[in-house]
């Protein structure tokens, strides 16, 4: 693997895991890595953390950066919000999240 990408594990709405591999140096988030590797996932305000379309769950040890207010208000929102819920449009890839384990949210 280049030293420009990491691997972002994916847990569709099957249970299927998807082992993606996300180059880290092109400015790019979760919800548009799903959607790169065509994955079901909506984006619908393109992530803008105006919608939660992207939602996922937070399933390993990961630490993650303090969630914002719009992604806080977003979920406060959203439906089967869990303690570990988290918008995919709002984790950057990085370095940080190398090996990360999410699991998509169920659709509204």
């Amino acid at each position: 693997m280049e030293d420009n990408t990491v691997i972002v594990n994916i847990i569709d709405r099957e249970g299927v895991k998807h082992e993606l591999e996300a180059p880290t140096d092109m400015n790019m988030n979760v919800m548009e890595l799903c959607k790169s590797y065509e994955l079901p996932v909506e984006g619908t305000c393109g992530g803008m953390a105006m919608c939660a379309s992207c939602q996922c769950y937070l399933e390993s040890d990961h630490e993650l950066e303090e969630q914002s207010d719009d992604e806080l208000d977003m979920l406060d929102q959203a439906f089967f919000v869990e303690d570990n819920s988290r918008l995919g449009c709002q984790i950057p890839i990085s370095d940080e999240i190398d090996g990360i384990v999410l699991r998509l949210a169920p659709e509204n």
